[in-house]
């Protein structure tokens, strides 16, 4: 019989080897099974066709003894009352699912395909279809399974550390079907047990819930096989790229008819993919839907690495998404949070009762401002945990791309910390080396592994080379925010037109270093929450004024290097700043002010994607010229975009409201120039003052130019020339 002290080590969850106990064993000459079913009244052992009676003992413990051991899997027959009983194969009869070359990769830090192998997975052992459950936990004391299939008692399915892993834990489970809920008990070092989500779990429990679902996602199906082909052999950099941001618990489109709860993944890719190709963008880029309890977070502080947010459907319905997104040629980026988790307790925080995930000193493992943790990116088997959920996304999920959030606050030891609350690095310098690492191998690996696909940095500071290659010294991102960008640029139209000649260096001095990185130009939900208030709001003037301005803002950004983004709600010009908790206001349609300002976003991105002078050169100096950048009096700038082939596309911006008639302007050559758009037409909400198609050039010098145009430039208005055949 099992020793007390092996009954006591399996109950009171502290065993290491519960296989080398539970299940089949050779007892003298004959063999044994034990059973632990403590709410069993009687239990019994099928074998080939033979029924052989258990013994019960104390503690819920059974036996049976039988002469040979079994050619195959034998069931146990638990009775648990005449209403109540169940036939299954015994998990303690089962050989481990790891091999040791996983075991060996994950701790090199070189897995990338962890999820395939840890968490819960779909497979065959012995012959018998089920789920096998792995963990890694190497300071706990024990770990069992729990879930609905046990009652959720931690004494029924104890798992065994497996030898020379390191602290991975394993159970196999016959006959488990997808949709289960479970979680792992955690017997740490001080006797606390925790129960925690699976951190490699593919769907989670919708909230307020917290246990992990078990899913396989190898029933999902595609079909943009020619999406991605296409997008392999595509350069981002060298391609139209309009993003629309989008929160997606609040887009909700009045044709999705969900106000009050959440629509479900396929019926927002309808409804959202024929929004995006009426409006013209080119991608979209979801906040954060890895899963994350908290609501008002937005999904910024992630506690399921590896799961599409249960609030709008199943991991199926997310790659439908997906792939009925890519059908209508939307490519689709995600926002991605390697910096910081949270610390609620079923989550990745003190995982096994040690600093598993995080760094143990709070100086460099806690984030005061977001009370959160911060990844231990040094760690091997950590770092291979991030870059294995990057790439989950990036080939599981055919993701084309992910924008990484919060880069700053991974580079810099000291971040948002003063002096005394951090450490330096081994050099006495404020660099973070282990997370400098980790984002050039991230970048390296998914840029590898997943040609054509996008990594894009959310990184506020200065610090160099961001998009640059690692062998020319940089981190390997394919683009970076331009925060610089933003701020001066928000800060310039802010302002009284009246005041902008003082101010027209903020719109100058982003061309100073434009080509220093490959850079996104944002105008992103960071600019209208927490009192910020939306874009019109941050506009001048009379209403007019403010749409007026709107559309020079939006016009300025399109013309400008760079790739772009615009946040959903911007392109209607909503007055409420963005709340999570509410729908946008699509009702705003219905006054023509803003109708006009929808149209407009969609003639700038049409004009975009058709005239290739607008993003064919965007990160070099041989894709942007000047005309005049000094006439601050007038508060007029103009500027040209060129392509390979030296056509250009005259941007010029006159920022009061203020008519300047009789303007002059020097042209590239002689000839006629088209206006490709003007940001004062009536379509938009503009006055429509002075309208003219085209400009006939004169061989007048101004600005350099061998030749020039005069026009009469309405107030406050963008725009755009280009040389007629």
């Amino acid at each position: 019989m099992i020793s007390i002290e092996q009954q006591r080590a399996i109950c009171e969850l502290h065993h290491e080897s519960p296989h080398n106990y539970l299940g089949l064993h050779k007892l003298d000459e004959k063999w044994i099974i034990r059973n632990y079913e403590p709410f069993a009244e009687k239990l019994s052992i099928s074998i080939a066709g033979k029924t052989h009676k258990a013994t019960r003992h104390d503690d819920g413990f059974f036996t049976t003894t039988i002469k040979s051991a079994p050619k195959k899997p034998y069931k146990v027959n638990v009775h648990y009352s005449v209403d109540n009983q169940s036939s299954k194969y015994d998990p303690y009869a089962f050989l481990p699912t790891l091999g040791d070359l996983d075991v060996h990769l994950m701790h090199e830090g070189t897995h990338l395909e962890l999820y395939k192998v840890l968490g819960s997975q779909a497979t065959t052992s012995n012959s018998i279809p089920g789920i096998s459950f792995k963990v890694w936990a190497p300071d706990a004391r024990g770990v069992s399974l729990i879930g609905n299939f046990n009652g959720w008692n931690r004494a029924i399915n104890p798992m065994r550390k497996l030898i020379g892993s390191n602290g991975i834990w394993e159970i196999f489970m016959p006959e488990m079907a997808q949709g289960e809920y479970y979680k792992f008990a955690i017997k740490t070092q001080s006797n606390e047990i925790l129960e925690k989500q699976d951190p490699l779990g593919k769907f989670c429990e919708l909230r307020p819930g917290t246990a992990s679902v078990v899913w396989d996602n190898s029933q999902i199906s595609w079909s943009d096989d020619q999406w991605l082909a296409q997008r392999e052999k595509t350069d981002p950099m060298n391609a139209p790229l309009s993003i629309y941001e989008i929160h997606i618990g609040s887009w909700n489109h009045p044709e999705l008819k969900k106000d009050g709860e959440f629509a479900n993944y396929r019926d927002i890719a309808h409804t959202l993919g024929k929004y995006i190709s009426e409006m013209g963008y080119t991608h979209i880029e979801l906040l954060p839907i890895t899963e994350f309890p908290y609501d008002p977070s937005w999904g910024y502080q992630a506690t399921g690495y590896f799961a599409p947010s249960s609030r709008f459907g199943t991991p199926a319905d997310f790659a439908y998404f997906v792939n009925h997104l890519h059908k209508l040629n939307i490519g689709v980026l995600i926002d991605w949070v390697p910096a910081h988790f949270p610390t609620d307790r079923h989550a990745l925080g003190q995982f096994d009762g040690s600093s598993l995930y995080e760094h143990d000193n709070p100086d460099e493992g806690y984030h005061p401002d977001w009370n959160t943790f911060i990844f231990n990116f040094g760690r091997n088997e950590v770092a291979n945990f991030l870059i294995s959920s990057a790439l989950y996304w990036l080939k599981e999920f055919h993701i084309d791309g992910l924008r990484v959030d919060a880069v700053a606050s991974m580079l810099y030891r000291d971040y948002s910390r003063n002096e005394g609350e951090w450490r330096p690095n081994k050099d006495g310098g404020r660099e973070n080396y282990e997370a400098i690492e980790f984002l050039k191998q991230l970048n390296t690996l998914a840029h590898e592994h997943c040609p054509g696909s996008m990594v894009i940095a959310e990184e506020s500071t200065a610090f160099p080379k961001v998009s640059r290659p690692i062998y020319d010294g940089g981190l390997g991102f394919t683009m970076k925010w331009n925060m610089g960008w933003m701020h001066d640029t928000l800060t310039y139209f802010s302002t009284e037109p009246i005041h902008r000649k003082y101010h027209q260096n903020q719109l100058t001095f982003s061309l100073v270093y434009a080509f220093n990185e490959n850079f996104v130009l944002p105008l992103s939900h960071d600019e209208v929450v927490h009192g910020k208030g939306s874009l019109i709001q941050k506009m001048p003037g009379d209403t007019w004024q403010k749409f007026a301005n709107l559309r020079c803002l939006y016009a300025y950004m399109y013309a400008h290097p760079g790739k772009k983004i615009f946040f959903m709600g911007c392109e209607i010009a909503q007055w409420h700043e963005w709340s999570e908790s509410k729908n946008l206001d699509w009702a705003t349609l219905n006054n023509g002010n803003h109708l006009g300002i929808q149209k407009f976003s969609k003639k700038l991105n049409e004009i975009y994607k058709h005239e290739n002078c607008l993003w064919e050169i965007d990160f070099s100096h041989d894709g942007f010229e000047w005309i005049d950048a000094q006439d601050s009096e007038q508060s007029v700038l103009s500027f040209m975009r060129k392509n390979s082939n030296n056509e250009q596309v005259l941007c010029i911006m006159n920022l009061t409201p203020v008519p300047r008639d009789n303007y002059t302007i020097g042209v590239p050559s002689a000839g006629r120039y088209k206006v490709l758009l003007n940001s004062d037409d009536t379509e938009f909400g503009g006055s429509n003052y002075s309208p003219t198609e085209v400009y006939q050039s004169s061989p007048q010098v101004a600005h350099n130019k061998s030749h020039s145009i005069t026009a009469n430039l309405p107030p406050l208005s963008v725009l755009y020339l280009k040389m007629s055949d």
